[in-house]
């Protein structure tokens, strides 16, 4: 059996953090399927299609990464691509309960879905794609915190405010 894990986030926009979890995540997993989620709670800067485009890029020399969307419940997604694993990030021990209790209830729909947790490098710690925005809302420099091809949408996406 192989082993497939779904990276689920916003991505609004896809950091260096981000992308970090995802390489580290692919050279465990056999198939990791990045997938972002369409949440009605948050007003993105960036369409769906967008930010799937983004992420498309910045991870195509990562093979075994398929870079999806959905909208519903995770463990629904999970099943539906065979995942057996939740592949999350932390940053911080402010993430941890946050994450607990969505692993808590994603163990209650699924209990055979596990959820692997890989602490962000410690440059990344404080990274969060709100804060990149801001930064880069104000012309500031965000070169070292995401991919040259976001940094250029995010100055297009601000131009155009």
């Amino acid at each position: 059996m192989s082993s497939i894990a779904v990276c689920p986030g916003s991505f609004d926009p896809i950091t260096y953090g981000h992308v970090d979890i995802i390489r580290r995540g692919a050279k465990v997993f056999d198939k990791v399927y990045v997938v972002v989620l369409n949440n009605s709670a948050k007003n993105p800067l960036f369409t769906v299609e967008e930010r799937i485009s983004l992420i498309k890029e910045v991870t195509k020399d990562i093979p075994n990464v398929i870079v999806d969307e959905f909208s519903g419940l995770l463990v629904d997604y999970a099943k539906s691509v065979k995942a057996n694993a939740i592949l999350r990030g932390l940053r911080a021990v402010s993430d941890f309960e946050y994450e607990m209790q969505i692993t808590s209830m994603n163990r209650v729909l699924n209990e055979d879905l596990e959820t692997f947790f890989i602490m962000t490098n410690n440059q990344y710690s404080f990274l969060s794609s709100s804060i990149v925005k801001e930064v880069a809302k104000y012309n500031g420099n965000i070169s070292t915190l995401v991919p040259p091809i976001v940094e250029k949408e995010l100055q297009k996406k601000f131009e155009q405010k």
